[in-house]
């Protein structure tokens, strides 16, 4: 999923000497060539994730299952309409994976909606071990897809001048890929819900562009 670049205007001057004023400077990504720090370079693997709603973004908590309590493993902050493009990316992604290796993949029945009862966020959060150096999470306004036969790789980026870089890097299991879908789908229609009951229309998302099937980071 490639970065949606800033307006295409011509950079605005530096201010003149005596004048007085703020310096303000437009800049365009032509395409993602992006960083990634040696801190985040190995990873998080993730068995499942949870997505939630703010006003103003989405928070995806990518969840280890493998020991109790359940832990937050990484916790990455996404604007709406880099939301929007994910669920498009990913979908692609999808269909190219089951043609690819003819392998359909489905939602793990473990993990599907309506498996159980409906949990509230606060019950939910309860039964999960969240560190405080996850608390506040990773940002990021891009995200680059890759997978193999048996995983997803999910590069979360930052798209800021001068250099874009890898804020989170997540793995998947296949398997466990189709229900982040299914939840991101999920929470974006309601988010979309909540500003046509208040009155406004939703944001408009940008363009999606054709995700890679590959890394090219």
């Amino acid at each position: 999923m490639a970065d949606h670049g800033f307006p295409d205007n011509p950079p605005a001057g530096p201010p003149s000497p005596g004048e007085e004023g703020p310096y303000c400077e437009e800049i365009q990504h032509a395409q993602i060539s992006a960083v990634v720090p040696e801190r985040v370079a190995r990873g998080v693997f993730s068995t499942g994730a949870v997505v939630v709603q703010g006003p103003h973004e989405f928070i995806l908590d990518f969840l280890l299952r493998m020991s109790q309590p359940q832990q937050v493993a990484a916790r990455v902050v996404l604007p709406p309409g880099v939301v929007f493009q994910f669920i498009a990316a990913l979908s692609d992604n999808l269909k190219n994976y089951e043609s690819k290796y003819s392998m359909p993949l489905l939602p793990n029945p473990a993990t599907a909606g309506g498996a159980g009862p409906p949990v509230s966020a606060q019950e939910l959060y309860e039964q999960l071990k969240l560190q405080d150096d996850v608390l506040s999470g990773n940002y990021a306004n891009a995200v680059m897809i890759g997978h193999t036969p048996s995983e997803f790789c999910f590069d979360f980026i930052t798209t800021f001048y001068p250099r874009s870089a890898v804020s989170c890097r997540i793995f998947m299991a296949a398997p466990s890929v189709p229900r982040l879908l299914e939840s991101l789908k999920h929470s974006f229609e309601k988010f979309q819900q909540k500003f046509t009951q208040q009155g406004h229309q939703p944001p408009a998302p940008p363009p999606a562009p054709q995700p890679p099937d590959e890394p090219q980071v």
